[in-house]
Order: C-alpha cells, then structure tokens, then sequence
C-alpha cells in the first residue's frame, strides 16, 4: 500500500481514538463539584482563549513544514493533557491540561481534514472526499459513544478514572500519527507574501465566507448543551447529592446521542441530493437553535430527552462543510485558513462565555433556571442569525443540487 492510501486507512481510526474521551460524561459534574458555577464556566472558557495561542500558529505549522509532524505533536499534548488530570492536583496543573487539550485540538485542526484530502488527491481519489469524511464522523461519533457510557461507568470508582482511561486513548493516538506518511501531492513552498494573498482570497471568497460565518455559529451552538446540559440531568436526579448516579445517567444520554447522530449520517448523502447543500446546513443550524430553545423552556426529563439530538446537526453538515472547501484552498495554505476559522468560532463562543460568566453565580451550582434564562438568550440570537444566512449566500455551487 502507498503512503497516502496507508492515511486514507488509518484516518479513521486516528478520529476514532482521538474521540474516545471518556471524561466527557462527567467534566462539568466533576467541575461544579469542586469549584463555583462562575469559576466552572470560566474554566472551559480558558481552554477555548488558550487554543488562541497555537490555533493560527498550528495551521502555518503544517502548511509549512507538514502534516504527520503536526499530527504527532497533536496527539503527544493530548496524551500529556490526559496524564496532568488523572494524576495531577491544583487549578493550575488543571490549567496546565487544559492548555495541553487546547494545543491538541489546536495542531489537529485543519490538518487531520488536510492529510485526508491530499492523500485522496495524491490517489486519483479526490471524488470520495465526503464520502470519506463521512465516514471518519461516523468513527469518531462510535468512539464517542463507546466512551461516553463506559466513563460514566468508570466516575463510580473515581472522577480521576476517566481521563486516565483517555490518556490510554492518546497514547495510541501517538502511534497512529508516528506511522501516516507525509502527502507528497504537488504541494510547493510559495514565498511569504504569496501564502497570505491566497489566504486573503480565500477569506473574501464568496462560498468559503458564507461557509465561515455558518461555522462561527455552529460551534458556538453546538457547544451549548455541552457546557449546560450535564446540569439538567443531575436536577432529574434530584440534586448534587446524586453526583455519582448523574455521571452514568449522563454517560448513557451521551452514548444514546453518539448512536443517533450515527444513524442520522446514514440519512445525510440523502438529505444532501435531496434538499442541496444550502438548505442542508441550513436545516442543520436551525436544529441546533431549536436545541437551545427547548432547553430553555423545558425541564427535567423533556430537557434529557432533548440531549440525545445533540450531535445530529454535526453529521447533517460537517463532513459536507469539510469536502466543500477542501477543493478551493490551495495546498500552501490549506490547514492555515481551516485553523483560522476555528480561531473565530472558538473566540466568538469563549467572549460570549466570559459575558455569562460575569452574570452567573459566584457560589455553588448554577439553578437550572438561571441555565435556562442564558440559553433562552442564544437562541434569540439564532433566529436572528438563521434568517440572515437565509437570504445572503446563494448556490454554494459544488456540483449536484445547492
């Protein structure tokens, strides 16, 4: 097998290790067990401001000295961030694994999508792109799955349990990025000022800056019942006194929405020919604001069962987002303009967690109405962001019904 068939193989199970993240069920419980519902919020916020270290950065990285490099140092502060947590003691060792986590997804962003398109390039295969990310969703979508129910399982025995059991996860991470081979597909070293003329056309390109402010959005309101979700489940429990019930009920919800969004991108190709890409990834954002709205006005069970519909916007348009800018970067700056748009959507999300914030409890939990009042808020927000995607962008033109 050549090199680039060798990464079209091994990509999926990169995104499937990359995504056994058995602490998912329980970080937020974990947090506001220890620290206030101010200073809890404000902790995944400083992941999100850390990446802004590295997300940039780690783009102009790969595009200038390669991808299996750049995947190698992803996966090795993944593997770092997950050992700081399992064993380390004290916000700033935690602040120091949250910049390890954020280096991580920092240095993999851009460049895992990258290393995928140029290899399919390099084999005549370029056509596969969405079926191919297609599938590396559904990879990462079971790893999240199998993860989410057995973290839940591991919180009985220890909170700490979980992120050692992904630290495991990273170190085979580490092997997968050591053995991908660096795509040798007509890639060319450009001067300077030629790299950021190509990735100031590609920012003012009708398509990718539709695409980047849909992003934008999407991250930020897919991100939503992550940070508030885990809150609604322990009130169903009745209280913090059900901590560790709440980390297994939480598991099994988020392994039920893992297997949802699996079926679900069985059903997206067919959504895609059906209703064009456009109304697509319309469809897909205005779930996500009816997430947030629901939660809003909902309590208890119907907020739980609301969850589990978490990640279906994710398969609707993802992997179709990732394979329709790929052919219009050029190479040179490929993983630079990807990390830059991830560099938008995390700081835009980050600001509007510092301004939540600010407003949120400074002592114990946050009560589910206060949760309520903040997403009731976003999705406000939404609607006004959905209708203004509506009538801007017109055919996203990649072939087949737009």
């Amino acid at each position: 097998m050549s090199g680039a068939g060798r990464n079209i193989a091994l990509y999926p199970w990169f995104k499937f290790f990359q995504n056994l993240l058995f602490w998912q069920a329980i970080w937020f419980l974990f947090l506001q067990s220890e620290l206030s519902a101010a200073q809890a919020i404000l902790f995944y916020a400083i992941y999100d401001i850390t990446t802004t270290v590295l997300e940039v950065p780690s783009g102009y990285f790969s595009d200038r000295w390669g991808r299996r490099t750049t995947l190698i140092a992803s996966a090795s502060a993944g593997l770092l961030s997950g050992v700081l947590f399992a064993l380390g003691e004290g916000f700033w060792v935690f602040a120091l694994a949250q910049f390890a986590l954020g280096a991580h997804i920092a240095l993999a962003s851009g460049t895992d999508s990258a290393i995928l398109y140029e290899s399919l390039a390099e084999e005549g295969r370029a056509e596969e792109v969405e079926t191919q990310e297609i599938r590396a969703w559904r990879f990462s979508f079971l790893a999240l799955a199998v993860s989410a129910a057995a973290g839940g399982v591991m919180a009985l025995y220890g909170l700490r349990l979980p992120f050692a059991a992904s630290a495991a996860a990273f170190g085979m991470l580490v092997v997968i990025a050591i053995r991908f081979s660096e795509p040798g597909c007509a890639r060319r070293v450009r001067g300077e000022a030629e790299r950021l003329d190509a990735l100031r056309k590609a920012m003012f390109h009708p398509v990718l800056a539709w695409l980047l402010a849909l992003s934008v959005l999407f991250y930020g309101f897919g991100h939503l019942p992550f940070v508030f979700g885990q809150p609604f489940i322990l009130d169903v429990l009745g209280g913090s006194g059900f901590i560790a019930e709440a980390a297994v009920v939480s598991g099994v919800v988020t392994t039920l929405m893992m297997l949802v969004s699996v079926a679900a991108s069985w059903l997206a190709p067919g959504a895609r020919r059906w209703l064009g890409l456009k109304c697509l990834l319309l469809l897909a954002f205005c779930i996500q604001i009816l997430l947030a709205a629901g939660l809003a006005v909902f309590g208890n069970v119907p907020a739980v069962l609301l969850l589990l519909l978490r990640k279906v916007p994710d398969s609707l348009a993802q992997p179709f987002i990732a394979a329709r800018i790929q052919p219009i970067l050029e190479d040179e700056m490929r993983a630079t303009y990807i990390s830059l748009r991830n560099l938008v959507a995390r700081l835009f999300f980050a600001a509007s967690l510092l301004l939540v914030s600010v407003n949120a409890s400074e002592v114990g939990a946050m009560a589910i109405e206060e949760i309520q009042a903040i997403l009731a808020v976003y999705a406000a927000f939404g609607v006004v962001c959905l209708a203004i995607l509506a009538m801007t962008g017109r055919s996203l033109g990649s072939g087949g019904r737009d």
